[in-house]
């Protein structure tokens, strides 16, 4: 086992890399690192966020980083250079994840606005703004394995399924007596979610 130090302040999120050789970790510190994973050292630090980093993920070919922040903005990272490819800006408030598609063409988000947003990734345009939660966002999941369906979870204390392509709220699902902080598509896609409060 490794104890991977370095950040100056919380970690809000790790995450290893397709291969499992490398790990992305982000923190209020407004940093984002990489660590390799045998060694336990620190490989990389990429800095441009201007306030704490909320959320990191490597794309599936592990070519890119996508990470976001209270700054209100997602920024998508070389891997090889550390240099920033895109910064995409359209929050209002903290974007509180951000993630990959399956093809890693497009960037979805979640944020304090109340909205999710669907990003190109080529163009840095965004595609797509998903309404309807009364409350900050705090995590929207992409795909089910045909990348039609979008689950989020939010203050509001629900949890809503979308339809990726028209951006249509398909089902809300209430029960939770307190904020959901994340949601998850199972394998069998929209049967079952995992949900955490």
């Amino acid at each position: 086992l490794n104890l991977l130090a370095g950040h100056a302040d919380w970690v809000n999120s790790a995450q290893f890399s397709p291969n499992a050789s490398k790990i992305v970790s982000c923190s209020r510190d407004k940093t984002i690192r990489i660590w390799d994973v045998s060694s336990g050292k620190q490989i990389k630090v990429f800095e441009g966020h201007t306030s704490e980093v909320n959320g990191v993920q490597f794309s599936r070919d592990g070519s890119k980083i996508v990470s976001c922040s209270a700054d209100k903005t997602i920024r998508i990272w070389d891997m090889a250079s550390g240099l920033q490819i895109q910064s995409l800006e359209g929050h209002s408030n903290w974007v509180n994840s951000a993630q990959f598609s399956l093809d890693d063409t497009k960037i979805i988000s979640s944020a304090g606005d109340k909205t999710i947003r669907i990003w190109d990734i080529s163009s840095g345009q965004q595609i797509q703004s998903l309404e309807g939660h009364s409350n900050w966002v705090n995590w929207s999941s992409i795909f089910p394995p045909d990348g039609s369906k979008i689950v989020s979870s939010s203050n509001d204390k629900t949890i809503r399924i979308w339809d990726t392509s028209s951006g249509r709220q398909l089902q809300v699902l209430e029960g939770h007596s307190e904020v959901v902080y994340g949601a998850q598509f199972s394998p069998g896609w929209i049967k079952d979610c995992v949900m955490f409060r």
